[in-house]
Order: structure tokens, then C-alpha cells, then sequence
């Protein structure tokens, strides 16, 4: 039986996946059979088993199943464990195993492509969901000084930072905390709230440093409202997602070919290519 690899999500006709899939598998000169399949969470775990049985041998995650990925997986790795949401599923024998590369994407992209130090950042973080735990793992590792957590609804805000387990550097905030927590180095909006624009209107420029970086996980239409409200807020440097979403690609690609691909052409292919605007995985 053929192998085949996807991305689950919902939306997910918009995603770029398939596409930064088939340039990784012709440059490496692997035959690559990935396509995006649209499921309502509810649908997931069939849907997941239909896709087994037929020869699926790989997956990516999207929204919003990222956490219930998690929960269907026979075992996970180290970073996918602290996130409590996985990006990444493998098909080990009759099992799913699963990794979370959302956090390793990130960091290589705003290090190595956009050359930022994360060292002793304070760092504020929008969003409490699967995308927002699947980086702030990763964040922590890079050497961040404190990760405060802000999100619509208190108790994911308390649930993400009380599985960080590190009480010293985490701290949940509520968005009426906004104007009170002062300038940050580093802001990372992992909400999909940018969609209608919402939660950047009510970031208040307070927030921005000297020398803040602002972090989209969003890309294309959705990363619009809250980069807009960067650049206006005088946000040092600015970058959406795309970077992210063809790095974590690239690391799901490794782990089910074997082989890393090179992602600066494919993402520079996107930049120049992309005028279609598109929303994040």
C-alpha cells in the first residue's frame, strides 16, 4: 500500500501545506502524496482512522484539532508532552505517534531567518490555545527572561501557564491586565481573534519598547489587524508566520522522510508568489 500524508484542519482549504510539501519532495526527489482534509473536531478521530487504514502514514495538525491530536496519540515526544498539543502524527505500526514542531519553527525562524536574539526577552504572549502551547515551550528553551500569558478566558490562560511549570518565569494575565503590564521585548499573538480584528484594537501601545519585536502566527489576511497595529505602535520589528508554518513543515518532513529540506528557497518562493491572501495554519 502507497503512503500517503495530509493536514487536518478546519478550515483548511486555504492552507499552504500542500504546496511547501511538494517543493520540499521535489527538491529532495522524494515522490511526495500529501492533500488537506477538512474535519469538524467531532469528525477527527474517524476521520484520523479512515485515513490509517487507507495507507496515511503522516499528518499535520491544524486548527482547531491540535489538542485532540494530543489525546489520540499512542505516545508523544518531549516538546509535543510539555505543549499538551501535537502539530505532527506519525504512523508507528497500529499507533499514532506524535510531535509538536510549531515551537522549533518559530525559533528557527526568528533567529536564523530574521536574526533575533531571544535572550532575556520579556515576553508577552496572546493566546492560550493549540497554537499558543505548541511555541511556548520552545520560547522558555531560548532563554526568554518571563512569558506572560494573556488570553480571552482565564482559566486557559491559568490551565497553559500551570502546565509551563515554571511559576518563576510564567505568569497568567487577563486582557484588563493589559495597560498594566508595561513594555515588552517580544509579543507573539497566537490567537486567530486577528480574523476580525478585535484583540489588536484593544492592545494598547503601552505594550512597546525601545526595541519590541512583534510575532504573528498568522499569515496573509489573518496576521493584517495585529501586524497593522505593530507597525503603528512603533514595534521594532514586525513578522508574520509564513516563516514559522514552512519551518515546523520542514521538521515534519524530516521526521517522516529522513531528510531535512532546504526551507530558504521554498520560502522565499512563498513571499514572491503569495498574493493570494491566505490564513494560518
Amino acid at each position: 500500500m502507497s503512503k500517503h500524508y495530509a493536514v487536518f484542519g478546519h478550515p483548511v482549504a486555504h492552507s499552504l501545506s500542500p504546496r511547501i510539501h511538494a517543493a520540499f519532495g521535489r527538491q529532495t526527489g522524494i515522490a511526495v502524496d500529501y492533500r488537506a482534509v477538512d474535519v469538524e473536531p467531532g469528525h477527527f478521530a474517524q476521520a484520523l482512522a479512515d485515513f490509517a487504514a487507507h495507507g496515511g502514514a503522516g499528518a499535520n495538525v491544524t486548527l482547531p484539532l491540535k489538542l485532540i491530536a494530543f489525546e489520540l496519540c499512542d505516545d508523544v515526544t518531549e516538546r509535543a508532552r510539555r505543549a499538551g498539543a501535537v502539530n505532527t502524527l506519525i504512523r508507528n505500526g497500529d499507533a499514532w505517534h506524535g510531535d509538536n514542531t510549531d515551537g522549533v519553527g518559530l525559533v528557527r525562524d526568528l533567529t536564523a531567518r530574521h536574526g533575533l536574539d531571544l535572550r532575556a526577552r520579556r515576553t508577552l504572549l496572546l493566546g492560550a490555545g493549540g497554537a499558543a502551547r505548541g511555541v511556548a515551550p520552545a520560547l522558555l528553551d531560548a532563554g526568554i527572561s518571563e512569558l506572560y500569558v494573556v488570553n480571552r478566558t482565564a482559566a486557559r490562560a491559568d490551565a497553559l501557564a500551570d502546565a509551563l511549570g515554571e511559576p518563576g518565569r510564567v505568569h497568567p494575565r487577563y486582557l484588563d491586565d493589559l495597560r498594566a503590564l508595561g513594555e515588552f521585548d517580544l509579543i507573539v499573538n497566537a490567537t486567530s481573534a486577528g480574523r476580525e480584528g478585535g484583540l489588536a484594537a484593544a492592545l494598547p501601545h503601552s505594550l512597546v519598547g525601545r526595541r519590541t519585536a512583534a510575532v504573528d502566527l498568522n499569515y496573509g489576511e489573518a496576521a493584517i489587524p495585529f501586524l497593522a497595529w505593530a507597525r503603528a505602535a512603533g514595534c521594532h520589528d514586525v513578522v508574520d508566520g509564513l516563516g514559522m508554518l514552512v519551518e515546523q513543515a520542514a521538521e515534519s518532513f524530516a521526521r517522516w522522510h529522513g531528510v531535512r529540506p532546504d526551507t530558504d528557497a521554498v520560502y522565499a518562493e512563498l513571499r514572491e508568489r503569495d498574493a493570494v491572501l491566505v490564513t494560518a495554519d
